[in-house]
């Protein structure tokens, strides 16, 4: 593994021995995750990352580690490097074998920094439908959980090199997320994305999308929706922190523009 690495703010060098096999983390999925983006050494919307955290923790129950704790690890990593993605993990920490977590436990903090993804040229999207589906639970809805089975799942259904995503829906069909990102779609000039009441990630860069959108006067609303609503967009992008918008043009026969929405969006997150 080509990163730099800190477990509870301690230089990890030997990477296969970093945490403790009682990990709730390891053992349970016990915990969560950010990914985020460092430029010209600076993290993009690191503030926002860490708020998601911490609301995370609190909905779990899980010990925060502080963000001050949080920024020293950070700052330590990106001293000597400009640009990099940063992933930050926080479990329950370590607890005996069984489900019910241990009481008073000191979380783990994980925080990681790995070079930029190898450009893939895949700026404008072909995408396809994922046969796995999402299963609905309203109680780990918009957080960014350890457990990612579903989306392992998905990614493993195509090795197609042209094909850049996968769309996701949830059990009862509505269209929820990509595999690694937040969908969104331009129907008659307004820009819709899925509410996530009941599964999906609300992920960072769907946040500063809807309030850029937002600023330059573009209606934008969250509700339900369902793989139809595809026949009636305009535009189609995916978005995620690492790799910002990227627009969809190609879905099985349909077809799309990248068109002037999300250049506009991305202009104006300077992505």
């Amino acid at each position: 593994m080509n990163a730099s690495l800190l477990v509870n703010g301690i230089v990890v060098t030997d990477h296969a021995h970093a945490i403790s096999i009682s990990d709730r983390g390891l053992t349970y999925g016990d915990g969560l995750f950010e990914t985020a983006l460092l430029r010209d050494g600076v993290v993009r919307f690191l503030s926002a990352h860490l708020d998601r955290l911490r609301d995370g923790c609190q909905r779990l129950g899980i010990g925060h580690p502080g963000d001050a704790a949080l920024n020293d690890d950070i700052g330590k990593l990106v001293r000597s490097q400009r640009d990099g993605v940063l992933k930050i993990i926080v479990t329950r920490g370590l607890g005996a074998r069984g489900y019910r977590p241990p009481a008073n436990v000191a979380s783990t903090r994980i925080v990681a920094l790995y070079p930029l993804p190898v450009a893939d040229n895949a700026n404008e999207l072909t995408v396809r439908w994922c046969s796995v589906r999402l299963s609905r639970n309203p109680m780990l809805a918009g957080m960014k959980h350890l457990n990612r089975l579903e989306q392992v799942l998905a990614q493993r259904e195509w090795d197609d090199v042209s094909i850049g995503e996968g769309l996701m829906l949830d059990t009862e069909g509505e269209l929820v997320c990509a595999t690694a990102g937040n969908v969104f779609i331009v129907r008659k000039g307004t820009l819709l994305t899925s509410d996530l009441r009941f599964c999906g990630v609300r992920g960072v860069m769907r946040a500063q999308v809807l309030r850029a959108a937002n600023e330059f006067g573009v209606q934008t609303l969250e509700e339900p929706l369902w793989p139809e609503d595809l026949q009636e967009a305009s535009e189609v992008f995916v978005t995620n922190a690492v790799r910002g918008i990227r627009p969809v043009v190609a879905l099985e026969l349909l077809q799309w523009p990248a068109g002037p929405v999300a250049q506009r969006l991305r202009q104006a997150l300077e992505l």
